[in-house]
């Protein structure tokens, strides 16, 4: 599957919150994430661009692989997730072959659903306010129609810059570099 997401920084949860009632979208869940992203034993995945991490939320953990990014515009990219039993037994099989922690991220995600996209307001620790809107494409399926209409709902929203490439793990070790 291919994963288009465009993240951009907002001035306030309340206000979004707001703006996407008004454009009629529907509140599907709240849920805490833990993401543990891992560094490779044989690539530095800050110079290829990818990422693997372990998610545990409230109800499921998950492994997920994030490929390179495809474009310069939004973080559209090849993504491999699937379920797991255990996020310690799969922390301790990448450890054993390895891969080492690189990093925690903890957010509060609010989950939005619009037409056939997924928006999502994330209040990450250790950050200011953020929201991302997604939509999930077959890996033959034109990406840059979908990311065009994501800026554009965007735009709908009355969100206009504070636009992000980069990962929460990322800003947040921008954060520890300044």
């Amino acid at each position: 599957m291919i994963e288009v997401e465009v993240k951009a920084r907002i001035s306030s949860f309340e206000e979004m919150e707001k703006n996407l009632e008004k454009i009629g979208a529907e509140k599907t869940k709240t849920e805490f994430q833990e993401d543990i992203y891992f560094a490779s034993p044989v690539a530095d995945f800050a110079k290829t661009d990818e990422a693997l991490r372990i998610r545990t939320t409230d109800n499921n953990t998950f492994i997920t692989y994030k490929g390179p990014k495809l474009n310069k515009d939004a973080k559209t990219r090849k993504e491999v997730e699937m379920t797991i039993e255990s996020a310690q037994k799969a922390r301790d099989i990448f450890e054993e072959i390895g891969f080492t922690p690189a990093r925690i991220v903890k957010k509060s995600r609010k989950y939005y659903t619009y037409e056939n996209f997924e928006i999502s307001l994330d209040d990450v620790e250790g950050l200011p306010p953020y929201m991302e809107i997604e939509i999930t494409l077959k890996e033959n399926e034109d990406y840059s129609k979908a990311q065009d209409k994501i800026f554009d709902l965007f735009e709908m929203l009355g969100v206009r810059d504070g636009f992000e490439r980069t990962s929460y793990m990322e800003l947040l070790e921008n954060l520890n570099n300044e």
